[in-house]
């Protein structure tokens, strides 16, 4: 397959948040509309904006079929050590199982590396089973207990 995994630009934007519309399991309720364009349109100036955020897709054939996001972290413990945080993590149904998120998440190491972060970190929601044998295959440990709350 020849895929391309690159930074996302706003052209992409619209097929980005398909990706994220289309996941039954995650339940962020994301949408496409003229209603929520606008959101989205600004969620993407700030990341672009940011030095320590960026936004990836992975194209292939000119099509949008996966993303991910990548944050980098200063923390204070560790010797103020540089961490990475990868998110939003979507591969398109019709495209699984073909070796594109494996070669997602490696990009999204190397890019991490790259910055100075001695360790990547991730969140999956507890009901993703199959996303979860897959970050262990890539050499990802159950470490922590997550906790969120609306505000």
């Amino acid at each position: 397959m020849a895929w391309e995994i690159r930074v996302a630009t706003a052209g992409d934007l619209e097929a980005v948040v398909r990706l994220h519309e289309a996941d039954l399991i995650g339940g962020h309720g994301d949408a496409w509309t003229p209603q929520t364009r606008p959101a989205y349109e600004a969620a993407f100036a700030a990341i672009e904006a940011s030095p320590d955020t960026d936004l990836y897709v992975a194209v292939e054939d000119g099509v949008v079929v996966g993303t991910f996001q990548l944050q980098m972290l200063r923390k204070l413990t560790e010797r103020g050590a540089r961490k990475a945080v990868l998110e939003s993590v979507q591969v398109r149904a019709d495209r699984r199982s073909r070796g594109l998120g494996a070669r997602m998440i490696a990009e999204a190491e190397r890019l991490a590396r790259a910055r100075g972060a001695t360790g990547l970190q991730l969140t999956s929601n507890k009901r993703r089973t199959a996303a979860h044998r897959f970050y262990e295959r890539q050499g990802y440990e159950r470490s922590h207990e997550g906790f969120r709350k609306t505000l």
